[in-house]
């Protein structure tokens, strides 16, 4: 695997080895060896999978202290626009974003840290997404920042009028209006 480096340091793409042949292909889609060498150590406890159709948003998303929640993502069918907001205080990039690509064709993964709101948009038709959590699911730590909140300069690549969303997802505060529960170190 290849890791991409982004601007925001800790949050990474992977780019998988692929052997193709005449069969198809195959490829590791997680070894903890080559993670632990090359990203770090994350023990992974819980696998999560969704499908979701075009113009769905989910986020931005985060499970606050002690249950917080690294994340290694992935779409394994269709395509979609995900994004890890900072939202440590202190962070030099608070505040700030990436945005990556996933398709299925491409099998890249994104690795999202502790200390980021996270959050997707499905551009195909279709998306089946997968992820790996480093933390259980604790509905009383569910935490998140408004998807649509235009200070953060995210284009979802999906118009507005076109945009669906959970209710809960329509009732988070902007990042103005957010007092973060994650300090950078």
């Amino acid at each position: 695997m290849e890791v991409i480096k982004t601007e925001i340091e800790g949050v990474v793409i992977i780019e998988p080895r692929l052997f193709k042949d005449a069969r198809g292909y195959f490829f590791e889609s997680f070894s903890q060896r080559e993670f632990d060498e090359k990203v770090g150590h994350v023990e992974f406890v819980q696998d999560n999978e969704s499908m979701s159709s075009y113009g769905v948003m989910r986020g931005l998303h985060f499970q606050r202290p002690p249950f917080t929640q690294a994340k290694l993502v992935r779409c394994v069918r269709g395509k979609v626009l995900d994004v890890a907001v900072d939202i440590r205080k202190g962070s030099p990039t608070y505040g700030q974003h990436v945005a990556v690509e996933l398709t299925e064709d491409k099998h890249r993964q994104f690795f999202i840290p502790k200390g980021f709101a996270h959050g997707f948009a499905v551009l195909s038709e279709t998306a089946i997404f997968q992820y790996k959590c480093d933390e259980f699911y604790h509905p009383e730590a569910d935490g998140g920042i408004s998807i649509l909140d235009d200070s953060l300069g995210i284009d979802w690549r999906i118009p507005t009028e076109h945009a669906i969303l959970s209710e809960k997802d329509t009732k988070h505060p902007l990042l103005k209006d957010f007092e973060s529960p994650f300090i950078y170190k």
